[in-house]
């Protein structure tokens, strides 16, 4: 379930997709990724919750470090097993079972995820239900990472345009401090200004976007989506507009924790808008 392609008028609009087969056997991120259970970092290989105190095998072939050892982005896509549950010309729609032991030695709480991608003429929309059918509490921490490009039009001819948020204020690790400052917004060109950072949404539905002379891409965060993190890192041809239902490292901190009580379920979802302009 990643999403490897996405096409307007023949041309790609995702970054990062050239080699999948590499991506996949190094565990890292490609076009669209779940990151799954938790979105970014954790802050060490050490959290708890509801009676579990995990403590992660940083050698698991379930898990990938970022460049200071800490957990990125949950189980690498290429390592979970989805089984398709309904096919038509335009959706597709999977299920996650979350209860192989070598799953719950990451994240110990018995579940499925059901994922459904609607594609229209517009976009495509993607949602998502934890559905909690085990006997404890789950706690939600998941996200996207879209990379988008815009591919007939130069990185200094992108404009990105963000919207008032509250600002998370981190450490040298990319882990929130606990405290927030404002964000006005952003509306200008992106050019050389490097974006990583994480931000939590004042208003639902929420809209982050880029812009070219000829096409506007935009990451529409609908419901159950209460963070973003931007990542524009300098120099690259591509814009991470990323749809999060906690703040990075959550799980591991212990704020902004959503949680599906046993027989519950919660649900978010987010479109990818496509806007022809020329």
């Amino acid at each position: 379930m990643l999403g490897a392609s996405l096409r307007h008028r023949g041309q790609e609009l995702l970054g990062r997709v050239e080699d999948l087969e590499a991506a996949a056997a190094k565990g890292s991120t490609a076009g669209i990724p779940f990151l799954y259970p938790w979105a970014n970092r954790l802050a060490g290989i050490r959290y708890q919750y509801g009676g579990h105190a995990v403590v992660l095998d940083p050698t698991s072939r379930l898990l990938h470090l970022d460049e200071k050892g800490l957990p990125i982005h949950g189980v690498p896509w290429s390592r979970l097993s989805w089984e398709v549950t309904n096919a038509t010309a335009d959706t597709l729609s999977a299920r996650l079972d979350w209860t192989r032991e070598e799953l719950l030695a990451v994240f110990p709480f018995r579940h499925h995820v059901e994922l459904t991608v609607a594609l229209r003429p517009e976009g495509v929309t993607l949602e998502t239900t934890v559905v909690a059918s085990g006997n404890e509490t789950v706690p939600v921490s998941f996200g996207f990472h879209p990379y988008l490009t815009l591919p007939d039009q130069a990185r200094g001819q992108w404009r990105l345009t963000l919207p008032e948020m509250r600002k998370y204020l981190l450490d040298g690790r990319g882990i929130p401090t606990g405290a927030e400052t404002v964000f006005a917004g952003f509306d200008g060109p992106l050019a050389e200004t490097n974006f990583d950072d994480g931000f939590a949404l004042l208003h639902e539905p929420a809209t982050l976007s880029m812009r070219g002379p000829n096409r506007r891409l935009s990451v529409e965060l609908l419901h159950g989506y209460g963070c973003a993190q931007v990542f524009a890192p300098k120099g690259k041809d591509f814009i991470a507009l990323e749809p999060m239902t906690a703040p990075t490292a959550a799980l591991s901190q212990g704020g902004g924790l959503r949680a599906v009580a046993p027989g519950g379920q919660f649900q978010a979802a987010f479109r990818i808008r496509v806007e022809w302009l020329a």
